[in-house]
């Protein structure tokens, strides 16, 4: 039994793998932000214009590999709970291996699939010109971030969310602190912001590195090559489990793209009422993570040594504090959900519109929060063909909703769509979750 399945499952745990991760998730805007505002004191349009789309494109490439984050979390906690930290450390130089080779064959393919974007999200001449430059540069830090995804889901799995917190820190300070220096100072401009990047992004990874250093030496080590490490065994099972995941979470993004698509046909006002809006489920995401992260460990290692009564506890407690933090975003959005749209807009008739949907955000949390808290037990018990089951349950629900609400509510019922969906994937997840019991007798 290892160290980590010893200790007490208590409030104080939860908090202590929670809070790294808020305060990480906090610096990811803060990022956004200042690389925008670099590039506007360059004066013109474009550079702002092929920065942000450059990032959106790449961001979404990105995300797919997704699933390398998620799976590891889960594979390598229960390696921990049935005490064999070793495997752990299979887990993560797998994922690792992954990561690398994925980000090469971006890298590799890079020009059409980047031509391909830029298609699909069409600019003037310049500013996919400097898009182009800019995503050229960038596209050589895809192994690094792919990469750093299977040390994140290793470190929270292990229950070190500060040193995810450490790393998060370094890249984006190191980032902000290069694009101040090479785009004002040096004048590199749109360029200067992507090496800033790549910079930063490799930088990230080498912190990860060092911080699993000894779990990756002793995998290497206790593995013989490469024929052990990679066993048929367990490659079925990593496909398998991110296969469910990756169907999983582009259900959920074509959601979101079909939510900002309907409403579009809604009008240029409401469109951008819609993306303000958007940014308070953002926040939302960002502030539950850390608990559903906690219930990933903690359900995780509770699975992996087959105790029941850990599991329980870890679903409760973690709970319990998922649901305490939506109670407050939403008390939060109530009382101040007309100044964060102010901040967020000066358009007097965008901040008209967002007010009239805001009631639906300021229960989005409560809405939504086992939706989240769910995905983070189902991750962590590593029971992905649930989760995946019932995605497609509620996104079939939500597809319903969109063909039927917005005809009669307009923008209203678009909304209620999309809470819809949050609401089935709590309830769908909420059914399945006695087989994460039964999977531990």
């Amino acid at each position: 039994m290892s160290a980590g399945t010893d200790l007490a499952i208590d409030n104080r745990r939860v908090v202590a793998i929670a809070f790294p991760i808020v305060l990480s998730n906090a610096t990811v805007p803060l990022l956004g932000a200042v690389n925008t505002g670099v590039v506007g004191q360059l004066g013109e349009a474009a550079p702002i214009g092929a920065v942000g789309l450059g990032a959106i494109i790449l961001a979404s490439i990105y995300w797919i590999f997704g699933f390398l984050r998620m799976g590891t979390s889960g594979l390598v906690a229960q390696a921990r709970g049935a005490g064999n930290e070793t495997e752990g450390g299979a887990h993560l130089l797998r994922a690792l291996v992954i990561g690398v080779v994925a980000g090469l064959v971006l890298v590799a393919l890079h020009w059409p699939l980047l031509s391909l974007a830029l298609r699909l999200a069409p600019a003037s001449q310049e500013v996919e010109t400097l898009a182009r430059s800019y995503l050229g540069i960038r596209i050589w830090g895809a192994p690094a971030t792919i990469a750093l995804y299977a040390i994140t889901g290793w470190l929270i799995a292990m229950e070190r969310t500060r040193d995810v917190l450490v790393i998060q820190l370094v890249l984006n300070g190191l980032n902000i602190l290069l694009d101040l220096w090479f785009v004002l100072g040096l004048g590199w401009g749109v360029p200067g912001v992507a090496v800033a990047t790549l910079i930063a992004e490799w930088t990230g990874l080498a912190t990860g590195l060092w911080f699993a250093r000894g779990a990756i030496v002793k995998a290497w080590t206790q593995a013989r090559g490469f024929a052990q490490l990679f066993a048929r065994e367990q490659i079925d099972r990593l496909v398998r489990l991110n296969g469910d995941i990756l169907i999983r979470s582009v259900l959920l993004q074509g959601s979101f793209t079909t939510f900002i698509f309907l409403g579009a046909g809604q009008g240029d006002v409401t469109l951008a009422a819609n993306q303000v809006l958007l940014q308070f489920l953002e926040i939302t995401a960002y502030a539950l993570d850390g608990f559903a992260f906690s219930a990933e460990t903690l359900v995780g290692q509770a699975v992996g040594a087959r105790r029941k009564d850990r599991l329980r506890q870890s679903v409760a407690i973690s709970m319990r504090w998922g649901i305490g933090g939506a109670l407050l975003l939403s008390l939060v959005f109530w009382l101040f959900g007309p100044a964060i749209i102010a901040l967020l807009t000066t358009s007097p008739e965008v901040r008209t519109e967002a007010a009239r949907y805001l009631p639906w955000l300021a229960i989005g949390p409560l809405i939504g929060v086992a939706s989240w808290m769910y995905d983070g037990i189902f991750i962590g018990a590593t029971r992905t063909r649930e989760m995946r089951n019932a995605m497609l349950v509620s996104v079939a629900f939500y597809a319903l909703l969109c063909l039927t609400l917005p005809l009669w509510l307009g923008n209203h019922g678009l909304w209620a769509a999309l809470m819809g969906l949050n609401l089935m994937r709590g309830v769908t997840m909420a059914k399945l979750y006695p087989r994460v019991e039964a999977s531990i007798g």
